[in-house]
C-alpha cells in the first residue's frame, strides 16, 4: 500500500494535548487534520481543519470522522475496540482494533506479555472477593490490585498491605473484573518509546527515566541514568512487544528496573506518551511527528537526542490562585514553556510542562526543578498579598 503524502488527511479520535502535538506536527509537514471530541474548545480542535463533534464512543461520530480521513489514530487507548473494528471496514485504522483490544483489559495484556515470555510482575486474575483473597496468598503481600479496565494514573488501583485489608480494597474498586499483582520493589521506572510503521521498520528513543507524583508522571530526563545492557534490554523487551501486536504507530512501554540489571513490564500504551514530550524540541523527530509518520507509512524519522534533556509537568494546582507568572519560567534562557491551552484548570490535570535540554542531564532536572520552585513561590505570594 502506498504512503499517505501531505494533502492526506489524518482523523483524530480524542482532542486532548497528545491531539494537539500530533495536530502542531501533521500541520507543519503539510498534513490535514480532522479531531473527533465532544468539546470545541478541547486543546487539538483549533488547531484542527475540521472538528467533529461527538463522545469517543460515539459511533455515528466517528463514522463522520473516517469519511473525511485517509487514515485514523488516537490519542487515547480507551477508545472502544469494537467501534475502530467497525472502522476498519472504511478507512485505514493506525493502531488496529486488535492492539487496543489487548491493551485495554489489564488481564488481556498481562496473559499477552505472558505468551510472548516478556518479563512482568507475578499477577493473577480476580473476579470477586473469594477469588481476591486466593491470588493475594499466591502473590504475597504487599500486592496491588488493579481494575481490569480504563485505570490510569492511579485511578482504579489500590496497594493492599495484608489480608485484613482486601475486603476494603475490593470494595474500592467497586467490583468487577480486575488482577491482582506483586508489590515490585523497584530502583526506578523508566520508559521505552519507539515508533514501527507498516513496513515492520522500528526506532527507539533513549530510555526515559520518569518519576511521579501521587501516581502520575512528574518529571522525566532522557537518556536514563542506566547502562548500555539495561538500555538494551529495554529495547528488546519492546520490539518484542510492538512486533507481537503488529502495532503501527508510537508505542510508550512502562518497565520497573528492579537490582540494577531486571526490567519488569508494567504498561503499554499503544500512542505517543507523555514521557516523550521532550522529544517535542529536544530530539531530531519528535515522537509526534514520528506518529505521523508511521500511521502514514512513510519512512521514520531520526530519533536521536542530540543533548540530554529533563521536563517537568504543570498541574493545574500551579492556577488555584489565578494565571501562574509566566516570567518565572521565561527568564531563564535555557527554559522551554510548552502550555496546552486546556480552558479549565482542575488540580492535578496536566496543563502544560516545562522543557530543558542541557550537557549534563542532572543539571537540567536541577535547573527544571528551581523554575518551578519560583513558580510555587510566585504563585504563594500572590495569594498572601
Amino acid at each position: 500500500m502506498k504512503a499517505l503524502l501531505p494533502g492526506a488527511t489524518i482523523g483524530i479520535i480524542g482532542g486532548g494535548q497528545l491531539a494537539r502535538m500530533m495536530t502542531f506536527e501533521a500541520r507543519r509537514m503539510g498534513y490535514r487534520v480532522s479531531v473527533l471530541s465532544p468539546d470545541r474548545h478541547a486543546p487539538s480542535v483549533s488547531l484542527a481543519d475540521h472538528w467533529v463533534e461527538g463522545e469517543l464512543d460515539d459511533v455515528e461520530a466517528a463514522q463522520r470522522l473516517a469519511e473525511l480521513s485517509d487514515v485514523v489514530t488516537v490519542d487515547t487507548e480507551h477508545v472502544p475496540a469494537s467501534m475502530l473494528a467497525r472502522l476498519e471496514g472504511l478507512v485505514l485504522v493506525r493502531p488496529s482494533a486488535s492492539v487496543l483490544r489487548t491493551v485495554q483489559d489489564r488481564r488481556v495484556q498481562r496473559s499477552f506479555l505472558d505468551e510472548v515470555r516478556v518479563a512482568q510482575p507475578r499477577w493473577s486474575p480476580v473476579h470477586d472477593l473469594e477469588e481476591l483473597e486466593a491470588a493475594a496468598s499466591k502473590v504475597g503481600f504487599p500486592c496491588v490490585l488493579k481494575r481490569a479496565h480504563a485505570g490510569y494514573d492511579g485511578k482504579g488501583q489500590r496497594i493492599i498491605s495484608e489480608a485484613s485489608q482486601l475486603a476494603e480494597a475490593w470494595d474500592s474498586i467497586a467490583g468487577g473484573p480486575a488482577i491482582v499483582e506483586e508489590f515490585v520493589r523497584f530502583d526506578c521506572e523508566v520508559s521505552v518509546l519507539l515508533a514501527r510503521n507498516p513496513a515492520g521498520e522500528v526506532r527507539f528513543y533513549p530510555l526515559a527515566h520518569n518519576t511521579h507524583r501521587n501516581h502520575v508522571l512528574r518529571t522525566t530526563v532522557a537518556p536514563a541514568p542506566v547502562g548500555g545492557e539495561v538500555a538494551q534490554d529495554g529495547f528488546e523487551l519492546a520490539a518484542t512487544i510492538a512486533n507481537a501486536l503488529d502495532h503501527i504507530g508510537m508505542m510508550a512501554v512502562e518497565m520497573y528496573l528492579v537490582g540494577g540489571k531486571t526490567l519488569l513490564v508494567n504498561e503499554i500504551a499503544p500512542r505517543p506518551h507523555n514521557s516523550g514530550h521532550y522529544t517535542f524540541s529536544a530530539c531530531i523527530t519528535s515522537q509526534f511527528e514520528q506518529h505521523v509518520r508511521a500511521v502514514s507509512g512513510l519512512p521514520l524519522g531520526d530519533p536521536s537526542l542530540p543533548r540530554p534533556a529533563a521536563m517537568v509537568n504543570l498541574f493545574g494546582d500551579l492556577w488555584e490562585h489565578g494565571e501562574p507568572d509566566w516570567s518565572q519560567v521565561l527568564s531563564q534562557p535555557e527554559a522551554r514553556l510548552h502550555l496546552y491551552d486546556k480552558a479549565d484548570a482542575r488540580p492535578g490535570r496536566k496543563m502544560g510542562h516545562i522543557l530543558v535540554i542541557d550537557e549534563d542531564s542532572e543539571r537540567a532536572l536541577a535547573t527544571c526543578e528551581a523554575v518551578m520552585a519560583r513558580l510555587e513561590a510566585a504563585a504563594d505570594e500572590e495569594h498572601e498579598a
